[in-house]
């Protein structure tokens, strides 16, 4: 059995994965703060028993999350431990020039189309010995985006004018490394 990991369940419960929380309250399957994994640790949901251990999940979502999390590294980190080789991470995130990026006062951070470099292409700055690669970026147009759009403004411009995007959906790949391709990536 595939296992998907449904990463800040909240208000997103889904029924064919394991729902993982940091509250409660929310009653997920899984009451975890993603930026400190208890490995080993045997979960029981709804789904079964479980052991946490690397590898264990074929795709993680993570659903409106991420710009809620201070230790971003340390999280993703874990997100990548967790994925199965060739697991996905499907990721939905407010667009750092969009107002939803900052009206809620819990966000952290919002994010661009650069702000995945670090777990793919520099994986090697982190000290990841594996990385993501980059699937897809889809963005989410906000009314003046889709206005835009409708006048054949190009995706480029769109992106980069304020409040043109709303939100990001992104989708990364874990993917093994050797060593030989790293040592030749930290050289460039």
């Amino acid at each position: 059995m595939e296992l998907k990991l449904n990463l800040g369940s909240g208000k997103d419960w889904r029924k064919d994965c394991i729902n993982a929380d940091i509250q409660a309250r929310t009653k997920p399957d899984w009451v975890v703060d993603i930026t400190r994994i208890n490995w080993g640790e045997e979960i029981d949901t709804r789904l079964g028993k479980f052991v946490i251990q690397p590898g264990m999940f074929s795709e993680i979502v993570a659903n409106d999350v991420l710009e809620h999390i201070p230790d971003l590294v340390q999280a993703m980190t874990n997100c990548k431990e967790l994925l199965a080789d060739d697991g996905i991470m499907d990721i939905h995130v407010p667009y750092d020039l969009s107002y939803g990026a900052w009206q809620d006062p819990t966000h952290v951070r919002a994010f661009n189309e650069r702000s995945w470099l670090y777990y793919t292409d520099w994986h090697w700055y982190l000290g990841w010995k594996d990385r993501f690669d980059l699937q897809e970026i889809h963005y989410e147009l906000s009314e003046i985006g889709q206005e835009l759009a409708a006048q054949k403004v190009d995706e480029d411009t769109i992106i980069r004018t304020p409040r043109a995007v709303d939100a990001m959906r992104v989708i990364l790949a874990k993917r093994s490394t050797s060593e030989e391709s790293d040592a030749r990536r930290s050289e460039d």
